[in-house]
């Protein structure tokens, strides 16, 4: 058992998709239309903030340091290319099926990005689909690359290049190898967390993964074929807290960041949500 998680920033509205870059940890709070940053002291910015009815989401760095942001409801990809000058990236549209969620951008500069399907909240009809994995190339092309994956939560790449991304209705992990192309192949259940609950995740040096549980409210670092070796509780009352999402960075990337919400299911149908980020050191870094 890992010690408990201690408050980073509070006041956040629905805190998602963090990522580490550059000092920082990045991440959209999605009701409050905004992405924001903070240092491992607590000091916070805002980065963009967008129109109501945008609800910023997944994110990711290009090569040069640009900022990927997934637009969950349009659906799209947009790009920061200056502070308060967003570009359209991709025009997902005629690929999803439902509204976009998390996204992973390679060393390349290639985004992985999963739509949700019949498990989208913010669907204004209802969607008879299964959720799948849209591949957006550098250039914004874009392809799907994996189908009936339900509802695809906080993909993360492995030190091997493995692609990894939590289904929550099953509470599996699933993994793909990739080719050369980017694509993903030899499809396999890379951990399965049943009867527990797995939604944002993070990697580590090891290849292992830490992996949010906000049905059990708790975060677990897992290994492939679903060994648990550590296990950091954030809360024993679901309904006021729910760790959703978590990423590894800071000084010594042994800073494991983690993005809760309070207040409860209940809470995101009424839109009273609040949020906030905690952290918790861990041994084995990020990478």
């Amino acid at each position: 058992m890992s010690p408990p998680a201690a408050p980073l920033i509070h006041g956040l509205r629905f805190a998602e998709a963090p990522r580490w870059h550059a000092g920082w940890l990045y991440f959209s709070d999605i009701f409050a239309h905004r992405i924001l940053r903070v240092d491992e002291s607590g000091n916070h910015e805002i980065v963009h903030e967008f129109m109501d009815g945008e609800h910023p989401c997944g994110l990711g760095f290009l090569p040069d340091g640009r900022l990927l942001i997934v637009d969950m409801a349009r659906p799209r990809i947009l790009r920061l290319d200056a502070p308060g000058r967003i570009t359209l990236h991709a025009d997902l549209a005629d690929l999803a099926v439902g509204g976009l969620n998390d996204m992973v951008v390679d060393a390349q500069g290639r985004a992985y990005t999963g739509s949700m399907g019949s498990h989208d909240p913010t669907a204004p009809r209802p969607v008879d689909a299964d959720g799948r994995v849209i591949l957006v190339e550098p250039d914004g092309s874009a392809r799907v690359v994996a189908t009936e994956v339900d509802d695809p939560n906080g993909p993360v790449l492995l030190p091997d290049g493995t692609y990894v991304v939590a289904s929550f209705p099953s509470a599996q992990l699933i993994g793909f190898d990739r080719s050369t192309t980017g694509d993903l192949v030899n499809r396999r259940v890379w951990a399965d967390l049943a009867p527990g609950s797995a939604d944002g995740i993070a990697a580590d040096s090891e290849g292992a993964v830490w992996t949010a549980s906000p049905l059990q409210g708790v975060l677990r670092r897992v290994r492939e074929g679903g060994e648990i070796t550590d296990v950091v509780p954030i809360s024993d009352d679901i309904a006021h807290k729910m760790p959703l999402a978590c990423a590894l960075g800071g000084h010594d990337s042994r800073t494991l960041f983690v993005l809760s919400l309070l207040g409860g299911v209940e809470a995101i149908g009424a839109g009273t949500t609040e949020a906030l980020v905690e952290t918790v050191r861990v041994a084995v870094p990020g990478y």
